[in-house]
């Protein structure tokens, strides 16, 4: 079972979950490069129900087009792994389900598929309001596989917690 405390991801989890449910949202998330792992995080919390709806794993960029809507042409002229398509991914999200709340992730975790001025370690993380305009930033992250998906996890949900708690701030 995964385990959010063995990744760090517990207080994050508890703040994203407690500002959700503050504002009675609920969350979506489309993810290439962790797989679903935030996804199994929200899901492994008792009560996620509450504010959790769903997710869409898009690891490939058919998967990209096909759930999320995400243009062939964005997807050819920038990448998987671009800035455009993590705000059209977070975008699609938001178009396919009800949840107020969309989390998307795309990057290059290793070993290989690495690129120019695309490093292994470099990851967009993009969220959407319903209602507002998708916003995105780049992550880069050190170390292996395994390292560049639990970090990519861990800080794309204290991102979210954070942004979600500022946003219902007064």
């Amino acid at each position: 079972m995964l385990d959010p405390e063995a990744l760090g991801a517990t207080a994050a989890l508890d703040r994203l979950a407690q500002a959700l449910r503050a504002r009675g949202g609920r969350l979506a998330t489309a993810e290439s490069c962790t797989g679903g792992l935030i996804a199994a995080l929200c899901t492994a919390v008792a009560g996620s129900s509450d504010w959790f709806d769903r997710g869409f794993v898009t690891y490939s960029n058919e998967a990209k087009q096909d759930l999320l809507g995400v243009p062939a042409a964005l997807l050819q002229a920038h990448g998987a792994v671009s800035e455009p398509v993590a705000l059209a991914m977070a975008e699609g999200v938001l178009a396919r389900c009800p949840a107020e709340v969309a989390l998307a992730v795309t990057g290059i975790a290793g070993p290989g598929g690495a690129v120019p001025g695309k490093p292994v370690g470099t990851v967009w993380l993009a969220w959407a309001l319903r209602g507002q305009p998708a916003q995105a930033r780049r992550l880069d992250l050190p170390g292996d596989r395994t390292a560049v998906r639990s970090a990519t996890v861990q800080l794309a949900l204290q991102v979210l917690g954070a942004l979600l708690e500022s946003a219902a701030a007064p």
